[in-house]
């Protein structure tokens, strides 16, 4: 299969185009091969492994190498062709750096056109050594890219040794990139690096419009993909229709955020775990009170029947209770469970910490003194404490709060205003829709944090579910008070489409008795008695069209403004006129 490859004609090449995304110019293609002969499960890279395998990779890779820039030559005015060769083949003994040169160039393409792509397939022991050997095509004016950066085994030690014209950042990362906070923030650290070392940034694997649009936002100059082109036998000179549509939209970018407590660390209840031991069904409590001398560390038992608890018998209550007068006698001999909680907290280990927030705020609170169960596919696994997740829940609730807000998770004041004041530099039209409850200190106040909570709750969910996550951005700016930064064309009817939904919903999160009478009794800000009506959503909105004024804070004044005049004129949404630069500079 190998002499058969080597063999002229055996190799196919195709291109891949590179565009710039500022200019939707196509500046670049990567050259790669495909091979006719192979069985269809047998690909490239399959191929190269067997070289590898046969210490000919060397041969196979200049081989390909050969027959892309020959094929390459014969286009000219189609710009630069980026060309794979890993370390090994570089530094292969056998090969002299003046026949690599020649390989690539020998049809008569000029070497300013070539860009090298080291592939990392192998890790690469010495990069010092690898960059000396790159120095020689680097002096006769090719360039030097490294691919697949942020996985396999590229590393920041190669990027500082070899110093490349061009780094290739893998799919891995780009892939998803406008739905993950964690890619987001390691790519935007790629962005400083780069900048810092004077490195070209290539994205690899663009195949998501959303990813497009957001790599734009973030300054990557240079894009490759699916999305931006296929590989075919011929370069072209225009980028794909898809991708010119989408970098035409003129729409700022909503970068992700994370969607819960943010940490770097993420917790799951097996990260609790005590192991310890349980008692059967059949076992009295007086074997426990046994258990419970020879573990005095013990909180509690577990009860477990085939391997599932069934129950927990907290060790305070179970001494409080025999210290009773007759207690002994009358239940010392009996089973376990008559003293057992029979619906304790029971978590599955991979659980995340994040997800039990719920359990603190509930009304049920013998967690805290029981602990919880902590189970594997349903089997018994050991005990968490009560402490330990009050402790820890409550870390990450002050994590979360430094980067949203604690009860939703949504982006708070410093987000909201960071991504208005992107949308000001973008020189695009944008609303501005404040949204606010009627009459919800009185709900709070009658029926307690907890029922205000899930009032709150039930807008923000309302809120996300009715916007374009791609071009709107949702913030919670404290209490019952949220900002919407509307994209989207038919904003209005999204805005209605909230109104209503929360209008029908929140009825039910009154009692019977108030939902009969159609409000509730309650007292205004001076102590009066007053009746309520059911709480209902007001918006106020601010259209801003080009020129759009430079302070966020002038801005937000405006749509506070309109809110109030919403809620003055009892209606769902007061839009005002079309704001520009003039009209904002003035004092609302």
């Amino acid at each position: 299969m190998l002499e058969r490859a080597l063999a002229a004609g055996s190799l196919t090449p195709v291109f891949q185009p590179l565009v710039r995304l500022d200019t939707l110019e196509v500046v670049a293609h990567e050259g790669l091969s495909r091979c006719a002969f192979m069985p269809g499960n047998f690909s490239i890279l399959d191929l190269l492994d067997l070289a590898r395998l046969e210490g000919r990779l060397a041969d196979v890779e200049l081989h390909a190498a050969r027959t892309i820039c020959r094929a390459f030559a014969t286009h000219p005015g189609v710009g630069r062709i980026l060309v794979n060769l890993s370390a090994q083949a570089i530094l292969h003994d056998a090969l002299p750096p003046d026949e690599v040169l020649f390989a690539l160039t020998g049809s008569g393409l000029d070497p300013a056109r070539i860009t090298i792509e080291v592939t990392e397939r192998d890790v690469v022991e010495s990069p010092a050594r690898l960059a000396h050997a790159l120095g020689y095509l680097r002096a006769h004016g090719i360039r030097i890219a490294l691919d697949d950066f942020g996985n396999g085994h590229s590393s920041f030690e190669m990027w500082n040794e070899i110093h490349p014209d061009v780094v290739k950042i893998d799919r891995y990362l780009i892939h998803g990139l406008s739905r993950s906070a964690g890619r987001l923030a390691i790519v935007r650290a790629l962005c400083q690096v780069a900048e810092t070392l004077g490195t070209d940034l290539v994205a690899e694997g663009v195949e998501d419009p959303a990813d497009l649009r957001l790599l734009r936002e973030l300054g990557i100059p240079y894009a490759q993909g699916f999305l931006i082109g296929r590989p075919i036998a011929a370069p072209v000179t225009e980028v794909s229709d898809d991708a010119r549509k989408i970098l035409r939209t003129p729409s700022v970018a909503v970068p992700p955020r994370p969607r819960g407590p943010v940490t770097q660390r993420p917790t799951q209840v097996r990260h609790l775990l005590m192991e310890a031991p349980s008692v059967h069904p059949r076992q009295t409590n007086d074997e426990v009170m046994a258990l419970f001398v020879v573990h005095p560390e013990l909180h509690a038992v577990a009860v477990v029947k085939d391997g599932h608890p069934i129950g927990l018998i907290n060790r305070r209550l179970v001494n409080e209770r025999m210290a009773q007068p007759f207690a002994r006698e009358l239940l010392a001999r009996k089973s376990c469970t008559a003293l057992m909680n029979a619906a304790p907290l029971v978590c599955d280990e991979h659980r995340s910490l994040e997800s039990l927030a719920d359990v603190l705020r509930g009304e049920d609170q013998r967690y805290l003194s029981d602990g919880f169960i902590v189970t594997s596919d349903g089997k018994y696994r050991g005990l968490g404490t009560g402490e330990a997740l009050v402790r820890r829940v409550s870390e990450l609730r002050i994590d979360a709060a430094r980067h949203a807000n604690p009860l939703t998770f949504l982006p708070g004041n410093i987000p909201t205003t960071e991504h208005m004041e992107r949308l000001l530099s973008g020189s695009e039209r944008f609303v501005v829709v404040h949204v606010d409850l009627t009459d919800f200190k009185p709900f709070n106040d009658h029926y307690g944090y907890s029922r205000g909570d899930e009032m709150i709750r039930l807008l923000s969910s309302l809120l996300s579910e009715h916007v374009d996550p791609a071009l709107d951005f949702v913030g919670h700016i404290g209490g019952d008070d949220f900002v919407v930064l509307f994209q989207s064309e038919d904003w209005a009817a999204r805005c209605h489409s909230v109104i209503d939904a929360f209008n029908s919903r929140s009825p039910h999160l009154f009692d019977e008795v108030d939902r009969v009478r159609g409000g509730l009794r309650g007292k205004d800000r001076r102590g009066m008695p007053q009746f309520f009506p059911f709480t209902t959503v007001v918006m106020g909105a601010v259209q801003l069209s080009p020129p759009l004024p430079q302070r966020a804070q002038s801005i937000a004044a405006f749509a506070a403004r309109a809110k109030r005049q919403a809620k003055r004129a009892n209606v769902g949404l007061h839009v005002l006129a079309r704001v520009t630069a003039p009209m904002v500079t003035a004092t609302p």
